[in-house]
């Protein structure tokens, strides 16, 4: 009799136990972990430098400052150097300062910012007007992931804050292998593209890494749905993204 009474506290705790799942950690902590695993504070006080395609990039971020700089040749053999700052969007033209239409100044800033943006992710999801949503864990190629969405706020979030990005961070290593986000095409369409990270290399302390670039034919997929069409095969390659002659070097304090 004694041994029952001692057995039945025994059995009602593993049944407690059994029926305790751990807690999925909350979007924001997923994001902190990422961000840290892929350089962290390193990317604060920072000038990276990377080629892609025929234009050479350039970040300069001094905690809240920021100068984003490419430089390329056109079609004519002039020499054009874009920079945007805190303060505004500046072009050169073989070293003489062009006046530019508001429009094309508001052009030329979004394209100069988008590559800065995608090649530096995932440093930029804890900005402040960015909105995360935990979205649940999947399996891809049969490692398992968090699934996170991000959205903007109006105030602060640009002129593309109507975006949407959903992103695949890996559970145990923390690093963002996948994403994919919409966006309005010329005619006011939309259209959706999912990446697949590729060639990582940590650099100075701070991850790079290259894309393989898809699309779906299928019309209307929502991006949340890009794992599975992954996983299934049913994606077309659009193109491949290299980042090279990758320089970093850190700001003194």
């Amino acid at each position: 009799m004694r041994a029952l009474y001692f057995f039945l506290p025994i059995v009602a705790l593993l049944m407690l136990l059994s029926g305790c799942e751990p807690e999925a950690p909350s979007a924001q902590q997923i994001v902190d972990k990422a961000i840290e695993a892929h350089g962290g504070k390193r990317f604060d006080k920072s000038i990276i430098q990377f080629r892609l395609r025929d234009k050479l990039y350039r970040s300069l971020r001094d905690n809240g400052a920021f100068v984003y700089s490419r430089t390329f040749t056109d079609t004519t053999g002039q020499h054009v150097h874009d920079v945007l700052r805190n303060s505004g969007f500046t072009r050169t033209i073989d070293n003489k300062e062009v006046e530019l239409p508001e429009e094309r100044k508001q052009a030329f800033s979004n394209s100069v910012n988008s590559v800065i943006y995608f090649a530096l992710l995932p440093y930029f999801l804890n900005d402040a007007a960015v909105q995360k949503a935990y979205l649940g864990e999947v399996t891809i190629k049969g490692e398992p992931y968090y699934k996170i969405k991000v959205t903007f706020a109006q105030e602060g979030g640009g002129q593309d804050h109507e975006d949407e990005y959903v992103y695949w961070f890996h559970k145990q290593h923390h690093t963002m292998d996948y994403l994919a986000y919409n966006y309005k095409e010329d005619d006011g369409s939309l259209g959706t593209r999912f990446r697949e990270a590729i060639n990582p290399r940590t650099i100075s302390g701070i991850r790079f890494q290259d894309y393989i670039n898809y699309t779906s034919e299928e019309k209307g997929l929502n991006i949340e749905n890009y794992d599975t069409a992954f996983e299934a095969g049913n994606l077309k390659k659009v193109s491949d993204i290299n980042l090279e002659e990758i320089e970093v070097r850190e700001l003194p304090e």
